[in-house]
């Protein structure tokens, strides 16, 4: 898609620093990293979304992911604890659609985290959970 920032990438229109790519995946540094050593993993195939994907190439981008949260933690990148993160949809904080799935370090102090919103805390009845889980497995059946 010639609209989208990672396919250009891709196509060699944009540089880009990348870690690794075949048919099916690619790594690359995110050009506005959380902590140094933050990489994005993407699949070759444009998809906008996760349900986009086939079953496949998405346990790939977790094989990948999960490879690449190794390597930077024995690559000497100040690295506590690792993030993997992926926004699936506008209201998910998703800006670029084109999965991708964020691989980054983090350490105490960094200054990144998550917000929660005012009812967290406030936990859902047994039914409340049983009825919204039950929504779900109907679509899954």
């Amino acid at each position: 898609m010639s609209d989208c920032i990672f396919c250009r990438l891709l196509a060699g229109e944009l540089p880009a620093t990348f870690l690794f790519r075949d048919d099916q995946c690619a790594a690359f540094m995110d050009i506005q990293p959380v902590n140094p050593g933050h990489v994005l993993v993407i699949p070759v195939r444009h998809a906008p979304y996760l349900a986009d994907l086939d079953s496949a190439t998405a346990g790939r981008l977790m094989q990948e992911g999960q490879r690449i949260a190794a390597a930077i933690r024995r690559s000497g990148v100040r690295c506590e604890g690792i993030n993997l993160f992926l926004a699936d949809g506008e209201a998910a904080m998703q800006e670029v659609f084109h999965v991708h799935l964020h691989v980054f370090p983090r350490f105490a102090g960094d200054g990144f985290g998550l917000r929660f919103g005012p009812h967290y805390k406030e936990l859902p009845s047994r039914a409340a959970l049983e009825k919204v889980g039950s929504e779900i497995v109907r679509v899954l059946q």
